[in-house]
């Protein structure tokens, strides 16, 4: 049985991941009807643990969207267009793991475009106009807060944050995984971004 949000990811268009294989991994972001400067959405994934076997799906508590801080001042993080916002949309192996800024061990946007948003109007507002999409490198990467976050604030300028970091871990050892069992094809990974139905 396919899970739901597998079949809510085909509903949208997009491919999903599986051909029996285990950790073939779905990353899958589900951005919330309502903004705001709160982890109020999830990041997701989906695959097997055995070649055949059933499905696990994992839900953590994150952010698709900027914090407010990021909103009203999208000059310091290097951008005057606006603050990136990411389009609803499936990247293909647009992402591997890598260090984000330097530090730490994250999914970053090193193998692939991605479309954003440019909010550049400076309210605390999410604004997701289409004539302000463009396409390319913004290093929208997908990322974690602190240990345990409740406000986005800085912590999200087009990237995909989660709110907890062992929650985070997790995904990453997943990514491990994938790595570990499909060395081959493995080092890339896609991420789809849906949102709420």
């Amino acid at each position: 049985m396919i899970p739901e949000l597998l079949k809510q990811v085909q509903k949208f268009g997009y491919r999903i991941f599986d051909g029996g294989y285990a950790y073939n991994l779905n990353i899958i972001g589900i951005r919330a009807n309502q903004n705001g400067n709160s982890f109020n959405d999830f990041i997701c994934c989906a695959y097997r643990e055995e070649e055949d076997g059933p499905w696990t799906v994992k839900y953590w508590a994150a952010t698709t969207d900027p914090g407010e801080f990021c909103l009203k001042n999208p000059e310091v993080y290097g951008t005057e267009a606006g603050t990136a916002i990411v389009v609803p949309g499936q990247y293909r192996s647009a992402y591997k793991l890598d260090l984000h800024a330097g530090k730490y061990e994250a999914l970053c946007q090193r193998n692939g475009k991605i479309q954003v948003y440019r909010d550049g109007n400076r309210d605390n507002i999410h604004d997701m106009d289409p004539d302000t999409i463009q396409e390319g490198f913004f290093g929208c990467n997908i990322h974690k807060a602190g240990a345990n976050s409740t406000q986005v604030d800085k912590w999200s300028a087009g990237c995909q944050v989660f709110a907890r970091s062992k929650d985070f871990d997790e995904l990453i050892a997943l990514c491990h995984k994938q790595i570990e069992t499909h060395p081959t094809w493995a080092p890339t990974f896609t991420y789809t971004l849906i949102t709420e139905w």
